[in-house]
């Protein structure tokens, strides 16, 4: 930023017209303290920053997708237990397919129990069948009665799906979206000076940390989501890459720049659409996720909004 002071004479270039109230740079609502009395131009002394750089971190390449886990595991919490620890398990042996539901490796018993053995549970062959019930982990071998057969666990769903399903419950929407200077027609930022970027009111839903569990196949999973990152796109072709949610302006802060998440216009918005830039953040989500003795990671990217705002161009006249 330079350390001189500067006489601006500022001309706005808009859809609009020219005009010289409500302007703003990377402040909200400046008010004109000095007008040339022979022309009715706005006179505003200001400290011009350095617009060789903006504020706001790079990207260091998105979370990576750990994939589906296994659907096939083995729980000792379920038997009051604790060793060996919950995991992943092979879904099929030359024991039988495994069932999460009765956290062992089922097969047909051989040969089958006659009539009336305990194993029958009091019912009849024609109610259904004997099953071996083969868990190696505690090397218990037991038989169950079952009207049908257990279902294989290969066939539920993965950990990732579970995951997916608690993550649905979170209601996660893109940021609400703080700038300035603001969108509105009584709002005009100005070529060269600071525009601060950050998400509006932060809450679970838009930001994080939003946490949320669901059942299903004999599987629980707990999901936390974060935003990792935002990517601004100004509507100028530039793109700036956040890492956190941005410092929102307070208008003590003058025309400094943002110290996290900014940007600098070199051109007016007077031959953009509506003779506005639009401005679209996109959140990058990234969800972990903890069940079946697993853990995993999902990224979650395309959820965006939009704001227009108005910059208009100033002509600098150095004394």
């Amino acid at each position: 930023m330079r350390a001189s002071l500067i006489r601006l004479l500022v001309i706005l270039s808009v859809a609009g017209g020219l005009g010289t109230s409500n302007l703003s740079g990377a402040y909200a609502d400046t008010k004109c303290q000095q007008t040339d009395r022979s022309t009715g131009e706005c006179l505003v002394r200001v400290e011009v920053p350095d617009s060789t750089s903006d504020p706001g971190a790079q990207s260091n390449g998105g979370a990576k997708d750990t994939g589906a886990g296994a659907a096939c595991y083995w729980d000792p919490s379920k038997q009051g237990l604790s060793e060996p620890p919950a995991g992943p398990v092979p879904c099929s042996s030359y024991t039988g397919y495994w069932s999460n539901a009765y956290n062992c490796y089922i097969s047909a018993a051989k040969p089958t129990p006659p009539a009336g053995d305990p194993s029958w549970q009091g019912h009849k062959p024609s109610d259904g069948a004997v099953y071996q019930c083969y868990q190696p982990q505690t090397d218990i071998d037991i038989y169950i009665w079952a009207a049908d057969a257990p279902p294989g666990s290969w066939t539920g769903p993965s950990p990732r799906d579970v995951a997916e399903a608690a993550v649905k419950k979170m209601g996660l929407t893109a940021i609400d979206i703080g700038i300035a200077p603001e969108p509105g027609p009584d709002s005009v930022g100005i070529v060269g000076m600071p525009v601060w970027l950050w998400a509006k009111d932060p809450n679970p839903h838009t930001y994080g940390p939003a946490t949320a569990s669901a059942t299903a196949g004999g599987i629980t999973v707990t999901a936390t989501a974060r935003v990792r990152e935002v990517t601004w796109d100004l509507g100028d072709g530039t793109q700036v890459v956040c890492r956190g949610a941005g410092t929102p302006y307070q208008p003590s802060f003058g025309n400094k720049q943002s110290p996290d998440c900014g940007h600098v216009y070199d051109k007016s918005s007077a031959h953009q659409p509506g003779g506005r830039y639009t401005v679209t953040a996109t959140s990058d989500w990234v969800i972990t996720w903890q069940g079946a003795g697993q853990t995993g990671t999902i990224p979650l990217n395309g959820l965006t909004r939009s704001v227009r705002i108005t910059v208009g161009e100033a002509q600098v006249l150095v004394q």
